[in-house]
């Protein structure tokens, strides 16, 4: 399902039809004047106002000295709830997984020393198409322009440096300053993220949040994001070309990929899924955007690594349609995917190229595969033929009793846990693809951060994913060294009262490096990390630890998470062989190691 954004959803237009401007607004908004001499009428005020209007309830950062009088006015909002974070990094990764699992999310900092220390996450959001507001408190406005220098700079009367370093991973950058053109930017920001599904950098001055002003006087009134549409002529001629193209194709596939999020265009997908009766398979990126139990579904297509027999079918297709694919080195497996240009359809968020012919601008994903399922004639052969050559998958070889655990054992058993109620969040690293393999049922979340690949952007990301979405248990599966860069919000976990289930897999090092490129530093210190989460917990809050090491310990374990201890944070800790790896990231790890090596090209 495409996931809703707040309040502006109700401002849609009264048809469908494509090109068509909306003739009478969807919605009549009536709202009392407030006094202007109002503590409501204030900057603050009605900033936090409208995060809670486009469905953000939690707000993650860290306070700072230059954001502390804004975060007063926060958390005086009804509705809007703060979540102070260990460290900027993951606040700004909460807000990530927040975003994953709500439509937007938002993190706030201090000057400088708060907004550089969350750059990474903003930038990993911006790779990742996911709108995120983040509000940095600035210095005093009446120090901008003077030869002053501030503290939580380095040392040069320039105020820049912070918006400098936004200003590539940002969609749009606010620097409010003073209150005439505050309520502009302040919306501009917040809307333009929605718009354009990527991260914004709010900056405000200390001294203003808590000003009265007129243009703050009234309730704000809810979003109206005018619609995208699609140039009606192009949207006709791409699907013109797209289904003579794919009927004249005797096994034709469908792929999927990660930017169906950023087009909102996953329930089109499988309406076209539904339509065509072609093979579906999805991209490892988009893994838990299309349903795994459509009765079409054949996996995983990511090339030498893929799901069982789904290379085969799409590679060897006549013609495969990829709705919004990302082709690099990761998702390709070193550039080493077999595939040909003048068999494939791509579509992308506004653009439809067909094989090496003709390209559409501004026709929209999701029109463009409704419109598309109406045209193609209904053709399983390739689906047909995966029937034919599938083979079901053996079962890992049985542990002895007591015998050291394997991590094939592990996810079969995890794979039983998995539910509606439950969301995967997947680390960088071998998670990748132990998790890829796992069978979605109706419902069940999942995410990752393949783009990017910043470890330990999953601890963070668990926290705002379980935050947003707490119908659902989150299982979270986590390396050990990704768990040292970022292991202190397990307090925040704790604080908020979340009931995950963390699965720290234990095998001494940067696993994922090493199948790339093995050396010394791969290797980390063992830390006792039960031990340090039961610091953590200090007799505060409800959580278990548990230390795993066999298949007996391990279903004890997963029983007492999931019964005893279901309402708790449960941490379990998978002890197993540092060279106990899957075979896919093995064959992986060797094709991006060479794509990696190629020797310069000649001058």
């Amino acid at each position: 399902m495409d996931v809703k954004i707040g309040a502006i959803d109700t401002c849609k237009p009264p048809h469908n039809d494509v090109g068509c401007l909306p003739t009478t607004n969807a919605v009549t908004i009536h709202t009392p004047n407030v006094p202007f001499t109002s503590p409501e009428s204030t900057l603050g005020r009605h900033i936090a106002r409208r995060l809670v209007q486009v469905g953000i309830t939690d707000i993650f950062g860290v306070p700072g000295d230059f954001n502390l009088t804004l975060l007063d006015h926060l958390i005086a909002e009804h509705g809007l709830n703060f979540v102070g974070c260990c460290n900027e990094l993951n606040a700004g990764y909460a807000a990530d997984g927040y975003a994953r699992a709500r439509g937007v999310g938002a993190c706030v900092v201090t000057f400088t020393v708060g907004g550089l220390s969350v750059l990474n996450a903003i930038a990993g959001a911006y790779s990742e198409n996911l709108p995120l507001i983040c509000i940095v408190g600035g210095p005093n406005s009446n120090d901008y322009g003077t030869n002053r220098v501030l503290h939580h700079t380095i040392g040069l009367p320039d105020f820049s440096q912070e918006l400098r370093c936004f200003q590539t991973i940002t969609c749009y950058q606010a620097v409010v300053n003073n209150l005439e053109d505050a309520h502009e930017m302040i919306d501009t920001a917040i809307s333009t993220s929605l718009k354009e599904s990527k991260p914004v950098y709010i900056s405000i001055s200390c001294n203003l949040p808590g000003i009265p002003h007129p243009t703050f006087s009234r309730e704000p009134v809810p979003f109206c994001i005018s619609p995208r549409l699609s140039n009606k002529m192009g949207l006709e001629a791409a699907v013109e070309a797209a289904a003579e193209f794919l009927n004249k194709a005797v096994k034709p596939v469908i792929v999927g990929g990660p930017k169906m999020r950023v087009a909102k265009a996953r329930d089109a997908f499988v309406e076209l899924a539904n339509a065509s009766g072609y093979a579906v398979a999805v991209m490892p990126s988009a893994k838990g955007m299309v349903p795994e139990h459509h009765p079409h579904f054949i996996g995983t297509y990511w090339g030498a690594v893929s799901t069982a027999f789904c290379a085969e079918i799409v590679e060897s297709a006549d013609a495969y349609l990829f709705a919004g694919p990302i082709f690099n080195d990761y998702s390709s497996v070193g550039y080493s995917l077999l595939l040909k240009k003048e068999k494939a359809i791509i579509v992308q968020p506004d653009r439809v190229t067909i094989a090496n012919g003709p390209a559409f601008g501004c026709v929209l994903m999701r029109d463009f595969l409704v419109a598309l399922a109406k045209r193609l004639k209904h053709n399983p052969t390739a689906h047909e033929n995966y029937r034919r050559i599938y083979v079901p998958e053996g079962h890992p070889v049985k542990c002895e009793p007591k015998e050291a655990l394997r991590v094939n054992i592990l996810f079969e058993h995890i794979q039983r846990m998995l539910s509606g109620d439950t969301a995967v969040i997947a680390e960088t690293g071998d998670s990748w693809f132990n998790c890829q393999k796992l069978k979605l049922p109706k419902g069940c979340g999942y995410e990752f951060q393949m783009q990017y690949g910043s470890i330990g952007w999953s601890v963070g990301a668990t926290v705002g994913y379980a935050q947003a979405a707490q119908e659902k248990r989150v299982l979270a599966f986590i390396g050990d060294g990704s768990f040292q860069v970022t292991a202190q919000d397990i307090s925040t976990m704790l604080q908020c009262g979340q009931r995950t289930i963390i699965f720290l897999i234990n095998n001494g090092g940067y696993t994922i490096e090493v199948e790339i490129h093995d050396g010394p530093y791969n290797v980390i210190k063992n830390w006792n990390y039960t031990g340090l989460v039961d610091a953590i917990h200090n007799g505060q809050g409800k959580c278990w630890t548990t230390k795993v090491r066999c298949e007996e310990e391990l279903v004890e374990a997963i029983e007492t998470a999931t019964e005893a201890k279901k309402d708790s944070l449960c941490f379990i800790e998978v002890i197993v062989h540092k060279d106990d790896t899957s075979k896919e990231l093995l064959e992986w790890g060797s094709r991006v190691s060479a794509a990696n090596s190629r020797p310069p090209n000649p001058q």
